[in-house]
């Protein structure tokens, strides 16, 4: 990227001299690193600001284009709070979205969207990995299904591309949004693969220069665009060996807390999941003050786009976990850079500050006296 923010300095889209074609080539090179890593066509690859703009312009752009004669779009409770505030967007303009439900371990079920697809639909969304839970959605299922009755699929695989293998004529996607930051890019830029055959089209969402064949006005950065095409390529090279490694630190993890202490449940199906994304339930613990005694380890209680909300998940609501269980959940993300004495870490001071806040609970103390939390009638102040 340094050099393309020091000397290689010209607008790629200026095609009148050498600089411009010097930064062209970079952004070109880069388009193609990304293609490769999902099994696209580059010119399928625009770049965005990130998976926030792909995704809003993924759903606004399909549903207005095409809403002469389609204005239906399905979504899932679960998805993304940049989705599902782009789908209430939709509603205010007349549109009619169908908010699927998820089945207790997360996963969509397959039925119940065929069922809810009208010859109206136009936009099927659903993310490949979920932000939250890490539950991976059967996406070429449904990307199959949505193809047999001529319905667009979008996804957002934010959470998914470059950790997973993902190819995008096998999995019958449409439309993927890609952040460069989740595969250690930087921060600030982003791709919208949008397939050319069958051609899906879209209203744009910024008037401008027309860059990027007219979906997205605005000149490209192109250090930006550099280092996510960099980032793919290394995602691409160690995506076995970095799958393997994560799901030993996770299983590490896991294993150390819920063998050391009762009551810790695991939010999300356990075997159709990605992995590096672990959230658990400490019952009887609030998460808040959990995250706060592991205060120098980087831990969360939802997503990092709504932690500051101290309401309790949205997405553990939707697959049906009681509002004191979604209160006591922490997210653990594990990566490329997670080492095992950081798990081993992490683990002994969860257990320590579980059993010390445990011990401080009334409610704790009430189960261990064998009372049924349920059957009590708490009285409202």
């Amino acid at each position: 990227m340094l050099p393309y923010q020091v000397n290689y300095y010209g607008n790629p889209h200026s095609r009148t001299h050498a600089f411009g074609w010097e930064s062209e080539r970079a952004m070109e090179r880069a388009r193609e690193q990304v293609a490769n890593l999902i099994a696209a066509d580059p010119r399928e690859i625009v770049f965005t600001s990130g998976a926030t703009e792909s995704n809003n312009m993924s759903i606004k752009g399909v549903s207005r284009f095409y809403k002469a004669k389609k204005r239906h779009v399905i979504t899932t409770q679960t998805e993304h709070k940049c989705v599902l505030d782009s789908c209430r967007v939709l509603e205010a303009e007349g549109f009619t979205v169908t908010y699927l439900p998820v089945k207790p371990n997360g996963l969509v079920d397959l039925e119940l969207l065929e069922s809810s697809i009208r010859p109206d639909t136009s936009l099927v969304s659903i993310m490949t990995i979920n932000n939250e839970i890490g539950v991976k959605q059967p996406i070429r299922d449904i990307g199959r299904l949505c193809r047999s009755r001529g319905v667009f699929f979008h996804t957002d695989g934010a959470q998914a591309v470059g950790k997973i293998p993902i190819n995008v004529t096998k999995d019958n996607i449409d439309l993927m949004s890609i952040s460069a930051h989740k595969i250690y890019g930087p921060k600030g830029v982003g791709a919208l693969y949008v397939r050319r055959r069958p051609r899906v089209r879209l209203e744009a969402l910024q008037s401008g220069g027309g860059q990027e064949r007219g979906l997205r006005s605005g000149t490209v950065p192109t250090p930006l665009a550099v280092g996510m095409g960099a980032a793919c390529l290394v995602a691409q090279e160690e995506m076995e060996y970095d799958q393997q490694r994560v799901s030993m630190l996770a299983s590490r993890l896991i294993q150390k807390l819920t063998s050391e202490l009762p009551d810790v449940i695991l939010n999300g199906d356990p075997e159709h999941r990605y992995a590096g994304c672990v959230n658990l339930s400490f019952a009887y613990v609030e998460g808040e003050s959990l995250l706060m005694a592991l205060k120098d380890v980087a831990l969360s209680s939802g997503s990092a786009c709504t932690s500051a909300s101290l309401e309790p998940s949205y997405v553990l609501r939707a697959i049906g976990a009681d509002e004191d269980l979604a209160h006591s959940s922490i997210r653990f993300g594990i990566g490329r850079f997670t080492t095992e004495q950081e798990v081993d870490y992490t683990a002994d001071k969860c257990l320590q500050h579980v059993k010390r806040l445990r011990q401080m609970s009334p409610l704790w103390e009430m189960v261990q006296e064998g009372i049924d939390l349920k059957s009590i009638n708490w009285t409202q102040h």
